[in-house]
């Protein structure tokens, strides 16, 4: 069943805030920073959070939702360096990109069958499901930015 338009306006409505603090984040972190974790073993920094994401929500609403072919190599995602424009590019890209994707869920998804998750469930995701999990990887990880943004610009202070 497509997901309703409500749903779908909700969905954006949090997503762009979200987003939003991840743009924040990125304003307290320079060149140096956006690419420092935190001294915890697992941690990762935050230009690798914001490539996940990125990923992530690309893979759910892009490939898998839309019918998009979008390559996607997880496991290069949070190893991943870069610069804070760099950062912002993909935040940049989320803001035209999850729209656009967000609208398909009120038809349903077109590729069940995409690559690039780890989930066994996803041939089987509804729209709404897909969207819940969007949101969902969207704050946990910029929650993660958060923190790490916290440490990191207060050790190079």
């Amino acid at each position: 069943m497509p997901a309703a338009d409500g749903q779908i306006a909700a969905f954006l409505n949090v997503a762009a805030e979200t987003l939003d603090t991840i743009d924040r984040v990125l304003d307290d972190l320079d060149d140096t920073t956006v690419n420092a974790a935190p001294p915890v073993p697992g941690v990762n920094t935050v230009f690798a959070l914001v490539t996940h994401v990125g990923g992530a929500l690309g893979y759910w609403g892009g490939s898998l939702m839309a019918g998009e072919d979008i390559p996607r190599e997880r496991s290069t995602e949070f190893r991943a360096t870069g610069t804070v424009a760099e950062a912002r590019a993909i935040v940049a890209r989320l803001r035209t990109d999850v729209p656009r994707w967000a609208a398909v869920a009120a038809t349903g998804i077109r590729n069940p069958g995409a690559t690039g998750t780890t989930r066994r469930n996803a041939a089987t995701a509804t729209p709404e499901w897909v969207l819940t999990h969007m949101l969902r990887e969207l704050a946990q990880h910029t929650g993660h930015m958060e923190i790490c943004r916290d440490v990191v610009a207060r050790r190079a202070d």
